[in-house]
């Protein structure tokens, strides 16, 4: 996908590192998660190595390392019957904020969704994070009465 100066494409092993830190930057933002770059890495692993999993990239189109990222699962849904996509990782470079590359990540990350059958689209987002929740409430992303939880295994 080509937007304004930038390509928005399907990240690989090899963006493995820039990945690492940007989400070290996300979660240090974020109240619920801790920067790890040996967890992050071994998640990311996991997720490029899986087909129901997709990792996508934002870079200025003369190349260079990339400045966003996002990721995306799909889960099997009892509530829509069919896959629904748990977008997570969004991260864009505060230098590059306010000029559509969340908006390309997420178009991304949605077209792969659907091209997969996916009929829903959902995400967690920090509660006190309100430009990222306005963020989502201007493309569509409704607020549910479902409350989050988590236990560590």
């Amino acid at each position: 996908m080509y937007t304004r100066g930038m390509v928005v494409r399907m990240a690989t092993r090899s963006d493995e590192e820039a990945m690492v830190g940007m989400i070290g930057l996300l979660f240090s933002v974020e109240r619920d998660f801790t920067p790890d770059p040996d967890v992050q890495r071994a998640g990311l692993r996991l997720l490029l190595a899986s087909a129901d999993a997709a990792a996508f990239v934002a870079e200025d189109e003369v190349g260079g390392a990339p400045f966003g990222m996002v990721t995306v699962q799909l889960l099997a849904s009892t509530a829509v019957g069919a896959p629904s996509g748990l977008l997570e990782d969004l991260y864009v470079a505060e230098g590059r904020r306010r000029d559509g590359v969340a908006s390309a990540l997420v178009a991304a990350a949605e077209g792969w969704c659907r091209s997969r059958g996916a009929r829903r689209l959902q995400l967690l987002a920090d509660e006190g994070n309100a430009g990222a929740l306005a963020f989502y409430e201007a493309r569509g992303f409704a607020r549910t009465r479902m409350a989050a939880r988590k236990k560590a295994l």
